[in-house]
């Protein structure tokens, strides 16, 4: 049985933001089901504020299904989708445009260190330093593609898709 995907947007996003809708379509168009939970009321806390109830809500989601779910985050939805991992069982984690830490919040990002994971970050990113992923990527050794773009990657989807369709056959093959 193949995982089932969790896709978090970031904050100011939806469940329908660009970047989490075209992966969850390729992911269907592969056989995978795909969630999208919907963080914006969780987002009208502000960013520290958000933190705790996105996690809940996401590692409710990880416990109703019936297998470890890979985990798909965007900026926030990356943050969260990574502390989730060291709290609950996932499959995997395809992470974009992750803040190493929340102004505000009291634990900085981390993920599971058994859970294959890739990050992506655009050379341009305006709002995560892209020096502060180099690190923490490098202090994991994990691969990290860094792509011509800022926060959003809105010019980088198709790389990305690209790449999402890499690690879900990594993900299908361990299975």
């Amino acid at each position: 049985m193949r995982p089932p995907i969790i896709l978090s947007h970031g904050a100011e996003s939806g469940p329908d933001a660009t970047k989490v809708s075209a992966l969850a379509r390729l992911a269907e168009s592969l056989g995978w089901s795909t969630l999208r939970p919907d963080y914006r009321e969780d987002d009208a806390l502000g960013l520290a504020g958000s933190v705790a109830p996105r996690l809940a809500r996401l590692e409710a989601l990880i416990r109703a299904q019936p297998v470890p779910p890979v985990l798909v985050g965007s900026s926030m939805g990356a943050f969260v989708s990574g502390l989730a991992s060291l709290e609950q069982p996932v499959a995997g984690l395809f992470l974009m445009a992750t803040p190493e830490s929340i102004p505000g919040c009291e634990v900085d990002f981390d993920v599971s260190p058994d859970v294959p994971t890739v990050l992506i970050h655009g050379w341009r990113d305006e709002l995560c330093p892209l020096d502060d992923m180099y690190a923490f990527a490098e202090r994991r050794q994990l691969p990290l593609l860094i792509l011509d773009d800022d926060h959003r990657l809105s010019e980088s989807v198709d790389a990305i898709a690209g790449q999402f369709r890499l690690f879900l056959e990594h993900v299908a093959g361990r299975a």
